[in-house]
């Protein structure tokens, strides 16, 4: 049975509250570039969310016609910001305090009760010219030494491209392989996601941090939610401490619905959306800087801890068609005759005891997408052919 949704304090609507809603969304929303150049609110009311920002924000801020209700504000800054306003970010007459976002004191309370560092690590952020701000103080209160990257806010991204990968993270490793640091973390736009170099200056891809993450949060008998193209060195490393992984559609929102559920202890997408049910359903990078940071100082440098996790060889490739939902149709009707276990939640995706393969259709583009992984490069290999198999079957059908 699905647990009720975490719900954000509300408070009586105050004589302030609308002239505060446009201030937030300059403070929240603005700066990142999330929401198309507008003049007041009534235009806000009617353009969402620039293609490219997570499923969470594009729905709430169509929900910005009723601006009175708080409720509405506070879930606006969760999804896009990644921290709430509980009632003590409201000051005596039910405004939201100048410069909330900033109250580091009030954060670290709140969101990282969980997480200390005993230890003071050297950290570089790189905010990206987005929502991360609060990542840097909240390292800050918990020990660390910061060192930030792009930290002024600018929706044009000047820097780099918003969304943290490995390319367009190459300054970020680059400084910290020039420093002392033991730790780099990006951001994107929005702060929901986070990404991370170790103290080499090497890229931590985001299967390797799922598992580091899985494995700290899981114990005997929970559960992982992560999408369906998740790696098997997350199954083998959750084996490890007894808990399991529930695959998801692709796409943080359909991990934050699994999430809800009550034997749901982590979820997250490789992407470099983290959840953490306990604290909050949305995707929350800056509290998972803050226990990535606590993992460290914990357990040890970064490279070593992605060095004891198993890794398997993957093979992707993008393929152009035409009729992509047909196409699909037929590989899924093949796939089934052929295969023993196969699911069709999201593609179509065939696990075998020496690997998986997954073909599933672009959501925007005229493509179809194979991805292949197993033990062996040998099993990889042989899963790769047999997906690109039914692929090219399907389109001379």
């Amino acid at each position: 049975m699905d647990s009720p949704p975490i719900q954000p304090d509300r408070v009586d609507r105050s004589p302030r509250l609308d002239q505060q809603v446009d201030r937030l969304a300059d403070l929240v929303l603005a700066p990142i570039g999330g929401l198309d150049e507008l003049a007041g609110v009534e235009d806000r009311r009617r353009k969402g969310v620039k293609a490219g920002h997570h499923e969470i924000a594009r729905r709430v801020v169509g929900l910005f016609d009723d601006v009175s209700d708080l409720a509405v504000v506070v879930r606006v800054t969760d999804a896009v910001a990644g921290c709430l306003i509980p009632r003590h970010f409201l000051d005596e007459e039910g405004g939201i305090r100048a410069g909330f976002s900033l109250a580091m004191h009030d954060v670290v309370e709140i969101r990282l009760e969980d997480v200390v560092a005993q230890d003071e690590h050297e950290v570089v952020v790189d905010i990206g010219n987005g929502a991360g701000g609060v990542t840097p103080g909240a390292l800050r209160e918990l020990g660390c030494s910061v060192e930030t990257l792009n930290a002024e806010p600018d929706g044009h991204f000047p820097s780099r491209p918003s969304e943290p990968t490995e390319e367009a993270c190459e300054s970020l490793q680059a400084h910290v392989a020039a420093t002392n640091a033991d730790l780099g973390i990006a951001h994107d736009g929005d702060a929901d996601r986070m990404m991370a170099v170790d103290e080499t200056g090497s890229f931590i891809g985001g299967d390797a941090l799922l598992a580091l993450f899985g494995r700290r949060a899981a114990g005997e008998g929970d559960v992982v939610a992560a999408p369906l193209n998740t790696s098997l060195a997350v199954d083998d490393t959750l084996a490890e401490v007894g808990a399991t992984l529930s695959r998801t559609r692709v796409g943080d929102v359909f991990v934050a619905e699994r999430a809800r559920e009550t034997d749901v202890v982590f979820g997250g997408e490789p992407s470099g959306a983290w959840i953490w049910p306990d604290a909050t359903l949305a995707p929350d990078g800056p509290l998972a800087a803050a226990r990535l940071a606590a993992l460290v100082d914990r357990e040890g440098p970064l490279s070593a801890l992605v060095a004891e996790l198993p890794s398997y060889p993957l093979r992707r490739e993008s393929i152009e068609v035409e009729g992509k939902r047909e196409l699909m149709e037929t590989v899924a009707t093949r796939a089934y005759e052929a295969y023993d276990v196969v699911e069709s939640l999201d593609g179509v995706r065939v696990e075998r005891e020496d690997g998986w393969f997954l073909v599933r259709a672009s959501g925007t583009q005229p493509l179809v997408r194979v991805t292949a992984e197993g033990r062996t490069e040998a099993a990889t290999a042989e899963l790769y052919d047999e997906a690109r198999a039914l692929v090219d079957e399907a389109i001379g059908a």
